[in-house]
């Protein structure tokens, strides 16, 4: 589990074809390592991968192809940026919102900025967009965020300064895919609903 507080940008090192999908190798601090084991789940992106390989100052994933085609790992390079973030110990503060790390699907994103404010639109999938929900959490590539628009086909979200120095997201650029996870309990509650609804007379 993950709440939404990115902890470090990492660039990306290396990216190998694998017989298993990609190795993706991500440069960090070392003190992001502090205590890391194998085996341990990091949210790269909002994709929560498992550690295989580390050094003093990168760590490796195996990413499959399932991952690759339902996230936006597929379209990091070496030199990428990646938000990220180790997974919560019980007794740690939730600073954003509880993440599952497994993503609901990635949408293609626009970046608008003004003296005042810089503006998220996110084209959200027809699949999803019904579990997103006014001033609701929802993540995008890892950050937990607060929904403060919203159509039938996306949602906007607004980057504060500090939200645009401590993730990716200022590197954003019109079209951009991007990794989207809806709030869990939101999703449930929805589903819930609409099986009532359809169980009744």
């Amino acid at each position: 589990m993950f709440t939404g507080i990115v902890q470090e940008i990492g660039s990306v090192l290396d990216k190998k074809q694998t017989d298993a999908g990609i190795s993706l190798e991500i440069q960090v601090e070392s003190s992001f390592l502090d205590a890391l084991e194998i085996g341990a789940s990091i949210s790269v992106n909002g994709v929560c991968l498992t550690a295989v390989q580390f050094t003093d100052n990168s760590v490796t994933f195996d990413v499959i192809p399932e991952t690759l085609r339902v996230t936006n790992l597929d379209e990091v390079n070496k030199g990428s940026k990646v938000n990220l973030e180790r997974s919560l110990k019980f007794g740690d503060e939730v600073g954003g919102h509880i993440l599952s790390g497994h993503v609901s699907c990635k949408a293609s994103a626009e970046i608008i900025k003004s003296e005042e404010e810089t503006e998220l639109i996110i084209s959200c999938p027809s699949d999803w967009i019904d579990y997103v929900f006014l001033k609701g959490y929802v993540a995008v590539n890892g950050a937990s965020l607060t929904v403060a628009k919203k159509t039938d086909s996306s949602f906007s979200v607004y980057l504060i300064p500090e939200t645009l120095s401590a993730t990716n997201l200022s590197e954003v650029k019109s079209g951009k895919m991007l990794n989207i996870e809806v709030d869990q309990a939101t999703y449930a509650a929805v589903k819930a609903a609409e099986s009532r609804l359809k169980d009744s007379p």
